[in-house]
């Protein structure tokens, strides 16, 4: 089952072990330049809100309730990763947490180091995709997991994920795009792409792996601790297109293929909007403030003209701009 929990993705498969799940948040960070040179990890600056769709009136896109799913705003200047964070609750219902975001910038190399806990975490194979554009192969997605190249990635092994796997321990990082402009990643490989935004397919390990796996009390994890678009009309989806070049290694699968259950896959659709079509189809404005000039600065990376195309779009919310105001005021 897949629900939204604080603005992350929780994701539970009680039939296997209803004691835990596992938390996908969308974090906003900075967009690095696009360069030619490698970056490390930027910092994580907080989930980005999500809602049901079916909560929001989506005018022109309304089509888009049939597939369900969450709905997120993202700004010109914000770029996303993928945090993955598993959450154990015990017989006495404490909450223990392994957050794979603590203390990711700048640190690129591989650590070991013992789970302080007796839960063994549940090993998902996790699918992302940019609209029908595997994130990890540049393939058309296509049902089930493939092992040649591997469409996939493994949690726990791997915490996170920053953009498309593009090269060797290399990524480049997930921005948004309008869709019709031709630069998202599924339009330059299928110029007839009209799906836009992410989609998440998750598939557990079988329940009598798993349960072999938690009878050796596995203690070891491998963790990777590394760390120009116009303001589009309201009938336009966002998609991801590709961002700078940033340090990160995709694990293999070292499971292989025969222990996953695509029985019981589960799927989500994320679609993602800019400040002015979030204002127009929720009635709010975004909840978090676009990020600034200054804050590039502070972290040593430069800034650039359009980036304030989402400034302009949030000065205030249509909608609650033609409320009239109480009496007297």
């Amino acid at each position: 089952m897949i629900s939204i929990e604080n603005d992350a993705l929780k994701v539970t498969f009680p039939d296997i072990d209803e004691a835990q799940s596992l938390h996908i948040s969308f974090q906003r960070t900075l967009r690095i330049p696009n360069d030619g040179q490698t970056y490390p990890l930027p910092p994580g600056l907080g989930n980005f809100p999500l809602r049901h769709v079916e909560d929001v009136a989506l005018g022109d896109l309304e089509h888009r309730k049939a597939r369900g799913g969450v709905i997120m705003p993202m700004f010109q200047t914000d770029a996303l990763w993928l945090n993955f964070r598993y959450v154990h609750t015990s017989p006495i219902e404490t909450i223990r947490i392994r957050d794979s975001a603590i203390d990711r910038v700048n640190v690129v190399e591989t650590r070991r180091y013992a789970e302080p806990y007796k839960e063994v975490d549940l090993p998902l194979a996790i699918k992302v995709g940019a609209g029908k554009i595997n994130a990890l192969t540049g393939q058309q997605w296509s049902p089930g997991l493939q092992s040649d190249p591997q469409n996939y990635l493994v949690t726990p092994d791997q915490p996170w994920l920053d953009g498309f796997n593009t090269g060797e321990d290399q990524i480049r990082q997930f921005i948004a795009t309008p869709l019709g402009d031709g630069q998202s990643v599924e339009e330059q490989l299928n110029p007839t792409s009209d799906v836009g935004g992410l989609q998440l397919e998750i598939f557990p390990m079988r329940k009598a792996f798993f349960r072999r796996l938690r009878d050796q009390g596995a203690s070891e994890y491998i963790s990777t601790m590394c760390m120009d678009m116009e303001s589009p009309s309201l009938r336009r989806d966002m998609s991801l297109g590709l961002g700078g070049t940033i340090h990160q290694e995709i694990y293999e699968d070292e499971y292989g293929p025969d222990v996953w259950d695509l029985e019981r896959g589960q799927r989500c659709f994320i679609m993602i909007a800019n400040a002015q079509q979030w204002m127009s189809l929720t009635g709010e404005a975004p909840p978090l403030p676009p990020l600034s000039v200054e804050d590039y600065k502070r972290a040593g990376l430069p800034w650039f003209d359009h980036y304030d195309g989402d400034r302009k779009a949030i000065e205030g919310s249509a909608i609650l701009g033609a409320l009239k105001p109480v009496e007297g005021v």
